[in-house]
């Protein structure tokens, strides 16, 4: 009998041990920041303004763009200054040589290349999606003015 007792009061111990566990593993996320931005695209120049909210890392940005539904070929890494697939010299946080904090107030822009696909071009509609460490910010869409 005294086996028995032995195996049950083990087993006992890792039920409860792995539910303590699975407790303090189990700690609810950080909310993403909380930021009002807002979109524009004119021929190939995608602007972002910061317009209220939390400042946002731009180390920790992930940004993502869509021309009529579908992912470019080549996406943004912000911050950056030349990269594959985009014209050189982004504006505001979006740019290595910034100040990687994008606060109210602030703009950050790039221009897409020609050699991105699918191209901006007046009519298209853009869709852009920010994230701070795979949290959503906001996904934002405008339609591409002529300049």
């Amino acid at each position: 009998m005294a086996p028995v007792a032995g195996v049950l009061l083990l087993a006992i111990t890792v039920v409860l041990a792995g539910g303590v566990v699975t407790a303090a593993l189990d700690r609810p996320a950080e909310p993403a920041p909380s930021a009002s931005l807002s979109l524009s695209a004119v021929d190939d120049r995608i602007a972002i303004d910061h317009r209220g909210g939390d400042a946002l890392d731009a180390d920790e940005l992930t940004v993502r763009v869509r021309v009529d539904g579908e992912p470019l070929a080549r996406q943004p890494s912000v911050p950056f200054f030349s990269t594959a697939g985009f014209r050189p010299g982004p504006t505001g946080p979006f740019n290595a040589a910034s100040d990687d904090r994008w606060r109210v107030g602030e703009t950050a822009s790039f221009r897409v290349a020609g050699t991105n696909d699918p191209t901006l071009a007046p009519g298209r509609t853009v869709t852009v999606s920010i994230s701070v460490d795979d949290r959503p910010v906001a996904t934002l869409e405008t339609v591409v003015e002529p300049g």
